[in-house]
């Protein structure tokens, strides 16, 4: 999209959709939301006419135009591992009944304190609850977005690559000429990672199965490592830097593919029991840590301006470019989650609630 089409189109939104403060915010309007009311798969989700949310003083009303699935939706969705819950997103049922973090639309509304918005602007970052028609947002987790980059690569761009970034730069310590190793480099947070760290000067190996190989190199990694037909543990080389999404690799495997000062940062977990999932290999790994000369560890992703901008600015330079994978429909979003449930999923998926 052109400069001049973003604000024409930023114009004719303002046209159309009139400033509410949150004192005169209208109540009773209904919108299209994917919603669950208990824990499950794809199949407890359905697609409901529900209240437009309200938002404080400190919050923007999005009309959304597209919604990106990551790996935090279906576990939220789930309930799994059950610390999730303890964390406070409900025990029993979802305490949020709409699905959808990342996003990417035009401000519909903003509350009175926010400064930063104004009615019509473009914006991605994350929403509570963004596959919906509207959705809520803090001020402090929105960033507008870049005039060159669509709504639907937009709306996939923010966890993943914030949690990239993170595991990189502030984890990692990334530097150029540094050889790293992305393990599930083809995923969300992998084909993010891969781009980034080549933007950072490192030279990528990338990990993913041999149909998704093309993709990892199209990223710009370097090598790429087939895991259905190799082990890990049979790699005879080392990395300054593994940056491993998934977590199904044990520790000692990883630790012999790192130098001896090399650096592992674990992002997420898909193994271990439904307590806890994956984080006890992290806890063992960071309790290792102090006692090696490598560097063992994991990190919970910050929702924050510090990170969410950088982001936004390497998607303006045309530096990382989301690999957007498939896209569906609002209606079809439970086949876009059972989707990434059964392990389809190439890159990002979008799902498009609007033109």
């Amino acid at each position: 999209m052109s400069p001049s089409t973003a604000v024409a189109e930023s114009n004719a939104q303002q046209t159309r959709v009139e400033h509410v403060s949150v004192e005169h915010e209208p109540a009773g309007q209904l919108m299209r939301a994917v919603t669950q009311s208990r824990y499950g798969n794809a199949e407890v989700t359905a697609v409901d006419q529900i209240d437009r949310p309200t938002i404080s003083s400190t919050e923007v009303l999005i009309e959304v135009v597209a919604a990106g699935l990551d790996r935090g939706v279906v576990h939220l969705m789930t309930g799994m591992p059950y610390l999730i819950r303890v964390m406070g997103f409900g025990f029993w049922r979802p305490k949020n009944p709409v699905l959808g973090l990342d996003v990417s639309g035009r401000v519909a509304a903003i509350g009175d304190a926010v400064t930063r918005f104004a009615i019509g602007d473009e914006v991605m970052g994350i929403a509570k609850g963004s596959f919906a028609e509207f959705a809520a947002a803090d001020e402090a987790k929105l960033v507008h977005k870049p005039t060159n980059v669509s709504f639907a690569e937009a709306a996939v761009s923010t966890i993943s690559g914030i949690t990239a970034l993170q595991a990189l730069t502030k984890e990692g310590n990334v530097a150029a000429g540094e050889r790293v190793l992305v393990i599930g480099a083809s995923g969300g947070v992998g084909s993010f990672a891969v781009q980034i760290a080549v933007a950072c000067g490192a030279e990528v190996t990338g990990v993913a199965s041999g149909s998704k190989a093309e993709l990892v190199r199209d990223l710009g990694a370097t090598t790429v490592i087939d895991y259905t037909t190799t082990n890990l543990a049979d790699v005879d080389e080392q990395f300054d830097l593994i940056i491993d999404i998934g977590g199904r690799n044990n520790i000692s495997t990883l630790r012999k593919l790192l130098t001896t000062d090399g650096r592992l940062v674990m992002v997420g977990g898909e193994d271990g029991g439904p307590l806890t999932g994956g984080i006890g290999r992290q806890l063992r790994a960071a309790m290792l840590s102090p006692f090696v000369s490598q560097t063992l560890g994991f990190f919970l992703s910050e929702e924050s301006l510090e990170f969410i901008e950088p982001v936004a600015d390497l998607l303006a330079s045309g530096e990382v470019v989301p690999s957007v994978g498939s896209s569906f429909r609002l209606a079809d979003a439970s086949n876009a989650i059972a989707s990434m449930e059964a392990g389809l999923v190439r890159g990002k998926v979008v799902v498009e609630v609007s033109s």
